[in-house]
């Protein structure tokens, strides 16, 4: 009977353990910041996203992804917003991530990688715009003196006209992987940073430079620092700049507004080639005059126009905004870099973005049409290094 009276217990607490639920386990609470690598690989190495949660107030815009491609000179592809009445819109005007693999494999039209100056929002290292120079027999390079030296670049674009002259375009790691890319994230940002060894550009510039990236979506903005160091013995040029097609978020271009502040524009040959005559003029009065406060209308007018001039805060940062008021939508671009010496604006009056390009240098820097002006083109000692960085942030206008 002992054993029978201490066994039933037992037994009974093994049946009731068997018949209680299985309590469902909670789930880990989602990180306010990630960054992932996607399945989709451009230019060998997979894309990066930057995410973050979306805030539970829906009265307020916020940036919620960036999609980074350290394949494609960590072109920053795309970043995406929450726009209070509009729900996730593109702030870059591109096609999908699958679509850019597609377009971005070194094929016809994406010759010395010109896909990154079409679609998304290139980095332009280590000259922004145009570079002309005497062509060679096969209208395939071009010489130009670079520092008094004779410097052969690849003649990359053209216009579309018969007439148009073949020359150097927007830098040369538009088409260039980075050498090794890193991810992070805690409670305030989602990062992705990278490292090139660039050396001469296979014997297109004058001395060996080693670049470090740094992109990173926190809770008020999306921002990008690239560094350039000059790692040969000769005294290295340097320019920077950022290629984005900016959305209207409307797709009514004609009440979108921008606002620059600038004091003058550089003349142009015409706009197909978009070489700089040399000539510069003030802006005030004119249609091309963007200084106002809340900006502009850009109505009809075209415009594929290089700003100089610019007036900068009390901390050296130009700000420029672009705004539509249509969707209640305001994008502020803040160069911090204190080198940045031009804003280069692509507008066409058929298309509903705005490509806003912060520069370091002025187009064509080596023309000698610009005499003695300078042209912002930095000029590292070995060992010396140079950084650009740019902020976005949202805002209701």
């Amino acid at each position: 009977m002992k054993y029978n009276h201490v066994v039933l217990p037992v037994a009974a607490s093994l049946l009731l353990a068997a018949c209680s639920p299985t309590p469902t386990p909670t789930p880990a609470p989602k990180a306010e910041f990630e960054a992932t690598e996607s399945p989709i690989s451009i230019g060998g190495k997979k894309a990066v996203i930057l995410s973050r949660n979306q805030s539970a107030n829906i009265e307020k815009p916020m940036l919620v992804s960036a999609e980074i491609l350290p394949g494609r000179g960590m072109n920053t592809y795309q970043i995406k917003a929450f726009i209070p009445g509009k729900g996730i819109v593109n702030v870059i005007s591109t096609p999908a991530l699958e679509e850019a693999a597609k377009l971005m494999n070194g094929g016809v039209g994406d010759e010395y990688g010109n896909q990154g100056f079409k679609i998304g929002g290139g980095i332009l290292f280590p000259f922004a715009n145009r570079i002309t120079g005497k062509l060679s027999a096969d209208k395939k390079t071009l010489v130009t003196k670079i520092n008094g030296k004779d410097i052969t670049l690849e003649a990359n674009w053209k216009g579309k006209e018969p007439k148009a002259i073949e020359h150097a375009m927007h830098g040369l790691i538009l088409g260039r992987a980075v050498d090794s890319f890193a991810t992070s994230a805690n409670a305030d940002e989602a990062t992705v940073t990278a490292k090139l060894s660039a050396g001469d550009f296979n014997g297109h510039w004058p001395s060996k430079t080693d670049v470090s990236f740094k992109s990173s979506l926190t809770k008020d903005s999306f921002t990008f620092t690239v560094t350039a160091t000059n790692a040969g013995a000769d005294d290295l040029p340097i320019g920077f700049a950022w290629h984005p097609y900016f959305n209207l978020p409307s797709g009514d271009r004609t009440q979108a507004r921008l606002h620059i502040p600038a004091k003058s524009r550089a003349i142009v040959n015409n706009y197909d080639d978009v070489f700089p005559t040399g000539k510069v003029v003030p802006l005030a009065g004119t249609p091309y005059d963007f200084s106002a406060a809340g900006g502009v209308a850009l109505g009809k007018l075209f415009m594929d126009d290089c700003f100089l001039d610019p007036q900068k805060d009390e901390q050296g940062r130009l700000i420029s905004e672009i705004i539509d008021p249509a969707a209640k939508y305001g994008l502020r671009i803040k160069a911090i870099s204190p080198e940045v010496s031009a804003v280069q604006v692509y507008a066409p009056p058929d298309k509903s973005f705005v490509v806003f390009e912060p520069q370091t240098n002025y187009a064509d820097p080596y023309n000698p049409a610009w005499k003695d002006r300078k042209t912002g083109m930095k000029v590292l000692k070995p060992g010396e290094s140079v950084s650009y960085k740019v902020e976005v942030e949202l805002f209701v206008p």
